[in-house]
């Protein structure tokens, strides 16, 4: 990620410089030098001549270290990067219609991130990283909160991408832009995993209910009644309590679960929403890794977790009654904390097969922990979505079985035995292959999670606009027949990778 340094205060002095790409883009007004009163939690960026500073990129590994880095947050004086006096408007922002309809189709997806009060956004980061050594609180299941919190950051690593400057990011198919009549899309920056599981019972849901206030007054949102914004609620109980009246937006998900009750019917879809992945707990094990890990692999079938889940989880109870004490299987309870990480990471390390059956939800960051540990995941659960399978093939990196096979006497151990050593070594190959699709990072690297995200949201733009438009035109004397009800495979315009 990028440090405070980058995105929450003006660059530092006596860095080298570098001139602003100016081909194709038209000066809107030229900067002149003046001293500006800032606040702080701004992003700024400090301009001489139409020069930028040199940014020095960082690279960290969770939302907790930008927060706590020195000097978080801290402003002198600078020029908001949003400043409508200064900014370079370029074709790509600003297309007429004309260029809209016959131009290139493959141009960046613009993006407008709403501005919202701090207390949606730099503030519920501030609890994250100042709660974070205090509290020892758990969710319900046993899981610690911080961790769990940091699993479903989703939120965080899409948004700190689309507020750095852009001669900082990486991905081409996505630009920030300043003014909401350029805009594609709307980001709602709102930390709701944050703000569920760190504030109290009621002072969250009168969070919610004023970010819910805050954004439906937003006129981009009445114009579509919410179509074209894109709302992060990847934990199931994210903004659970209001997010009903924002069913037409893009939610970003870690799944659609149908047998915990935790979305109703209608509220979600394949074709509306997104689904992404959780934000994996365990280190990558590299090329190197993969490689000094081969001989160590003498394990058949792991798993590490809670064994007993409710709704579709029960299904864990079933497989440990079936799998426990077979030779070449280990299964263990999950602990929490630094150790239960390392033993689950040495695990998934010795392991040729990795279980993942349901939990509470279809999903569980364990997927992406095996996909990275370089261990062929095994996946038992129904009713599970997976991230980007219009564009990528999980069957070239993990093995299925449905629940009734599953438990049934020893179909799995000889399903498993039935897989070549031919067979897991391309598996193998093609985990570290994709693994780089299921890693964030600050700043959003191309083929990388937020990289596909994008692609994905590119085949749905189209839907997008017939429906807003369609909603524009249609009479009140309409039956109004259409609905966005429908339950279609997930895709995207984007040719696959592989």
């Amino acid at each position: 990620m990028y440090s405070e340094g980058h995105l929450l205060r003006t660059i530092p002095p006596k860095q080298p410089t570098y001139d602003i790409p100016l081909e194709g883009c038209i000066l809107v007004e030229s900067f002149h030098s003046k001293e500006l009163e800032t606040t702080k939690y701004d992003v700024y960026l400090v301009v001489s001549s139409m020069r930028v500073r040199d940014p020095h990129h960082t690279r960290t590994l969770s939302i907790l270290q930008v927060s706590s880095s020195p000097g978080f947050p801290n402003s002198a004086g600078g020029v908001r990067l949003d400043d409508p006096h200064l900014w370079v408007e370029c074709g790509w922002l600003t297309r007429t219609t004309h260029q809209r309809l016959y131009g290139d189709p493959d141009l960046p997806i613009r993006v407008y991130v709403y501005d919202m009060p701090r207390k949606f956004t730099y503030d519920l980061l501030w609890l994250f990283r100042n709660s974070y050594r205090d509290t020892f609180n758990l969710t319900s299941n046993g899981s610690p909160v911080h961790r769990l919190i940091e699993q479903h950051s989703i939120d965080y690593w899409l948004w700190v991408d689309l507020i750095a400057p852009e001669s900082e990011r990486l991905l081409k198919n996505v630009v920030r832009v300043n003014r909401q009549e350029d805009a594609d899309l709307f980001y709602i920056p709102f930390f709701t995993t944050i703000s569920f599981f760190l504030l109290e019972k009621q002072q969250c849901k009168a969070l919610y209910r004023e970010a819910l206030k805050w954004v439906t007054d937003q006129p981009a949102w009445k114009r579509s009644e919410g179509r074209d914004h894109i709302l992060p609620v990847h934990h199931p109980w994210s903004f659970k309590s209001v997010r009903r009246y924002m069913k037409n937006a893009i939610w970003l998900l870690p799944d659609m679960d149908s047998t915990g009750n935790w979305y109703k019917p209608g509220q979600v879809s394949l074709e509306k929403d997104l689904i992404l992945p959780y934000v994996h707990n365990v280190d990558l094990c590299d090329a190197k890794c993969i490689s000094e890990t081969e001989p160590k692999r003498n394990i058949l079938l792991y798993f590490r977790g809670r064994l007993k889940r409710n709704a579709g989880g029960k299904i864990r109870a079933k497989l440990v009654a079936e799998l426990s004490g077979t030779e070449g299987v280990v299964i263990e309870e999950g602990t929490a904390g630094e150790s239960g990480k390392a033993a689950a990471q040495d695990g998934m390390r010795r392991s040729i097969f990795c279980l993942n059956p349901a939990g509470d939800t279809p999903s569980s960051a364990r997927l992406f922990d095996a996909i990275v540990s370089g261990c062929i995941p095994v996946i038992v659960s129904d009713e599970l979505e997976l991230p980007f399978e219009g564009i990528l093939d999980y069957r070239k990196i993990a093995l299925f079985a449905s629940s009734s096979d599953a438990v049934q006497s020893g179909w799995l151990l000889k399903f498993l035995k039935g897989v070549s050593p031919a067979q897991t070594r391309e598996m193998r190959r093609n985990l570290r292959q994709y693994s780089r699709h299921f890693m964030y990072s600050s700043p959003a690297q191309p083929l990388g999670p937020e990289d596909l995200v994008w692609r994905m949201m590119n085949g749905k733009l189209i839907n997008i606009k017939l429906h807003t438009r369609r909603s524009q035109r249609v009479v009140k004397e309409s039956r109004s027949i259409c609905s966005c009800e429908c339950r279609r495979a997930n895709f995207t315009s984007s040719i696959p990778l592989s």
